[in-house]
C-alpha cells in the first residue's frame, strides 16, 4: 500500500502490522491530510505511518459479531460502537489506531465526527501476522487512554478471548474466557454469547485449532 512518500520498504522490528517506508517523520495533521485522500487504512505511531492489511473471512466476521452484539445490547443508552474504519486517538498523543471494535459513552466522542479520544472498551482479533503486536506494543498504546476500561484480545484458531480490565488500582488484570464460553465485558455490562460471537464463522484447520 502506498505511503505519503517513497523509499526502500523494511518491517518494522516488534510491529507485524505493515510494513514501514523510509522516510522523515511527519506531522499528525500531515497525516490526517493525507489519509483522507486514500483507499487504505492506515495506523500513525510516533511519526511513522503503517498501512492495515485487509482481513481474512474470519476475521471480517467475528469483527462484525462483536460489533453486532455490542451495538444491539447497547440501543438507547449513552453508548456507540463502531468497528474497522473509525480512529482512536489518546488524548495528548499524536498517534492514531484504528481497532477492530471500540465502544464509547462519551459526549465530546460524539461531537467527534472522525476520530474517538475516550473509549471504555477496545477489542482487537488477532491476525497472525498481527497477534504479537497487538498483545504487546498496541496494548502498551492503548493504555495510555485514560477512559479505557477493558481490553480484549480474540483468537480466531483457539477461539479463545483474552479480556483485559482496568482495576482501581490502575492494575490490569487477565480475565481469560475458553472456547464455548460467553465472553463478559465487564466495561458495558454486555456478554456476548460463543455461538454469536462465531456465528457463521468456519472452524479453523485442525492443526491451527490444536496450536
Amino acid at each position: 500500500m502506498a505511503r505519503p512518500s517513497t523509499g526502500n520498504e523494511q518491517a518494522l522490528k516488534g510491529h507485524a502490522i505493515a510494513q514501514a517506508a523510509e522516510q522523515a517523520l511527519i506531522t499528525a495533521e500531515e497525516f490526517l491530510a493525507w489519509e483522507a485522500g486514500q483507499a487504505e487504512r492506515h495506523e500513525f505511531v510516533q511519526g511513522e505511518v503503517f498501512a492495515m492489511p485487509g482481513g481474512e473471512d474470519r476475521h471480517v466476521m467475528v469483527t462484525g459479531n462483536v460489533a453486532i452484539g455490542l451495538r444491539q445490547a447497547l440501543a438507547g443508552t449513552p453508548c456507540r460502537t463502531y468497528m474497522t474504519d473509525m480512529k482512536v486517538q489518546p488524548l495528548g498523543s499524536s498517534d492514531f489506531f484504528y481497532p477492530d471494535v471500540l465502544v464509547t459513552c462519551s459526549a465530546a466522542d460524539r461531537a467527534s465526527a472522525l476520530v474517538k479520544h475516550e473509549p471504555k472498551l477496545l477489542v482487537e482479533v488477532l491476525s497472525p501476522g498481527t497477534a504479537a503486536y497487538d498483545r504487546g506494543e498496541k496494548f502498551a498504546h492503548y493504555r495510555r487512554i485514560a477512559t479505557l476500561e477493558e481490553f480484549a484480545l480474540i483468537d480466531l484458531d483457539s477461539r479463545r478471548t483474552d479480556v483485559y480490565r482496568k482495576g482501581a488500582d490502575g492494575l490490569w488484570v487477565l480475565h481469560p474466557f475458553e472456547p464455548g464460553q460467553a465472553v463478559q465485558f465487564a466495561s458495558v455490562a454486555v456478554t456476548v454469547s460463543a455461538d454469536a460471537l462465531f456465528a457463521e464463522v468456519d472452524e479453523p484447520p485442525p492443526a491451527a485449532a490444536a496450536a
